[in-house]
């Protein structure tokens, strides 16, 4: 049996954001859970949290990072040599350019593979 780890919440009505989760969710042990399924309250998260980030819950369902952050963690459930990605990606050196990396693909999904009109938010 397969031990989860924590949860990404995601925007489920971004094809892009679908598509990324779903690559994650096939490569890794993270539960992918799309934010208009999960009760926002219950978990400290708002409306405007989850349209401006992926965010990262800890496997007691805490809050426990946003973007760069909660990609990485998602990425070091993952298998092979993604899991050593996700590693590098949030070491303390990287985070900076981590974050603005995070920063433009979430701000120009509208314009990524996969895209809906939804992701112009």
């Amino acid at each position: 049996m397969t031990t989860r780890t924590g949860t990404l919440v995601y925007d489920g009505d971004c094809g892009f954001c679908t598509r990324s989760a779903e690559w994650l969710a096939a490569r890794g042990r993270a539960t992918i859970q799309p934010s208009q399924t999960l009760d926002l309250d219950a978990v400290g998260l708002t409306e405007d949290d989850v349209a401006s980030a992926a965010w990262w819950l800890d496997a007691d369902g805490r809050v426990a990072g946003r973007g760069a952050e909660a990609a990485a963690e998602a990425l070091k459930t993952c298998r092979g040599g993604w899991r050593l990605v996700g590693h590098v990606l949030y070491a303390r050196p990287l985070r900076p350019l981590a974050d603005v990396a995070y920063r433009l693909v979430a701000d120009n999904r509208h314009r990524l593979p996969g895209s809906t009109p939804m992701c112009q938010r």
